[in-house]
């Protein structure tokens, strides 16, 4: 895993609202103290450390040894290696998975994992962005929409955030809600998420200077699901 992506992840956590929209999930979880709890996808670790010092029990599962690493060396907690389909994990309270269904072949799959290593009562919670509605500012709207849906193209499941709600639905989830919280992003230091969207030389020169005369803006709508096992 590239210090170029770990570095815009941090960067990503950090931004105004970002540290908000994670306590509003673990709020969806809703997990009394000591509950066991599965973050999939758990990337560096942050959100496994949040739900310790809530008094979770949590499990950070991710599928890149090196992102793995990058947690292990950062927080003391329990991190797995494993993928979404086949997780190291059983009996669990909690099932969060924040951007990565997008990155799946096959989402439905993943959350009929969710449903097996769920208890009854157990809470799932989806987080994640429709890669058709990301806007970002440029001098030509129609070069931006291609890199967009260029981007998406490459994507397994990029437009599995509206369907949220009939995944979980069809998977045996109960009590199904879908929120909408929009990310903006105004930061230059998020100039290298945005440059990882395209290979497009003259497009990603002028979003890098916008980017240093603080002309930069991205907004990302994100879809957050819940339901009960």
């Amino acid at each position: 895993m590239s210090t170029s992506l770990i570095e815009a992840l941090d960067a990503f956590d950090a931004l105004p609202g970002a540290a908000e929209l994670r306590a509003r999930t673990y709020e969806l979880l809703a997990l009394p103290p000591g509950a066991p709890v599965v973050d999939v996808g758990c990337g560096t670790g942050r959100a496994v450390a949040e739900l310790a010092a809530r008094g979770a029990k949590p499990v950070g599962v991710d599928v890149d040894p090196e992102m793995l690493s990058a947690a292990k060396a950062r927080w003391s907690h329990d991190f797995r290696l494993g993928d979404a389909y086949s997780l190291p994990v059983d009996h669990v309270m909690g099932y969060r998975a924040d951007k990565v269904l997008h990155a799946l072949a096959d989402p439905s799959k993943a959350l009929a994992q969710a449903h097996r290593v769920l208890d009854p009562g157990g809470r799932i919670v989806l987080v994640g962005q429709d890669w058709e509605h990301l806007v970002i500012d440029s001098s030509d709207p129609d070069r931006t929409r291609q890199v967009l849906r260029e981007r998406a193209d490459a994507l397994p499941s990029p437009y599995v955030a509206r369907s949220y709600r009939n995944l979980l639905l069809d998977n045996g989830f109960v009590d199904v809600t879908v929120e909408v919280h929009t990310t903006v992003w105004t930061d230059g230091r998020m100039l290298p998420a945005v440059a990882r969207l395209t290979e497009d030389r003259e497009w990603l020169a002028e979003q890098t200077e916008r980017a240093r005369t603080d002309r930069f803006f991205v907004a990302v709508p994100i879809f957050l699901a819940s339901g009960t096992r």
